[in-house]
């Protein structure tokens, strides 16, 4: 049984979109291929031409506990809504204006990197303790919850 997965996302800026995602959650870019100092060097060294460099990008949970993103180009832009997106975390055990605080907090930093806020949802219990919808750089909807 499979144990592991990675959240992939198409885009038309895998380093823009992975460095956006790496600063929301904590991550980092995956280290270059063992014997290269960086990507750049292994791409120089694999003669990759410049402009198939940005055709995919990866980040990681530095403790390993969270899935791996990986970003990777295609020709198409966004075109409707996302049939998964993912819940940021960001007030986990608050509630009422503690958390709203928290996650209104949060929406700024995130704007802050490029994200876009789209609505906020006002604490309805026992259905909702309130969150935020946003859009990262490229369009994509996220929750931060």
């Amino acid at each position: 049984m499979s144990r592991e997965f990675q959240v992939t996302f198409d885009c038309a800026d895998p380093s823009g979109l992975g460095e956006f995602w790496a600063a929301a959650l904590g991550y980092r870019a995956d280290d270059p291929p063992k014997g290269f100092e960086s990507w750049e060097a292994a791409l120089d060294a694999w003669g990759v031409p410049e402009d198939q460099r940005n055709s995919a990008y990866a980040v990681h949970d530095p403790d390993g506990s969270r899935p791996r993103l990986f970003f990777q180009r295609v020709p198409e832009g966004k075109t409707a809504k996302n049939r998964l997106h993912l819940d940021v975390r960001a007030a986990p055990g608050l509630e009422g204006d503690e958390r709203m605080a928290a996650l209104e907090a949060e929406c700024e930093r995130l704007v802050g990197l490029g994200a876009t806020r789209r609505q906020r949802f006002e604490p309805d219990p026992p259905m909702s303790l309130g969150f935020i919808v946003m859009q990262d750089p490229e369009g994509n909807e996220f929750c931060l919850d």
